[in-house]
């Protein structure tokens, strides 16, 4: 792997789609502001530093998530911290990776 792999992003269209199959529940971390700006009219909206106060109602869901954001990272942040909580959850990267897979 070469110093700028790291930077590459994985097509996640695949998983997501899978995913969305198994009747994921989308959640955006993106701040008020970026949510008002536009989201997935399904997705459910914790704002990323508000995560671990709400980990019980994401893991009430009892359904798999996908975590979205503007960019990504946020939502790796996300991604990484319910894994660690045993959600089966995957990092979408931006929100608009999902919006496209999903009929309004």
């Amino acid at each position: 792997m070469g110093l700028f792999d790291i930077f590459k992003r994985k097509d996640m269209s695949n998983e997501i789609k899978d995913y969305l199959e198994k009747q994921a529940v989308i959640l955006d971390v993106r701040t008020q502001e970026e949510w008002d700006e536009g989201h997935v009219a399904t997705a459910k909206h914790i704002v990323l530093n508000l995560i671990p106060l709400e980990l019980e109602q994401i893991k009430s869901w009892k359904k798999p998530v996908i975590a979205v954001c503007r960019s990504g990272a946020r939502s790796g942040q996300a991604t990484q911290f319910l894994q660690q909580h045993g959600l089966d959850v995957i990092n979408g990267g931006p929100w608009q990776n999902v919006a496209q897979f999903i009929e309004d």
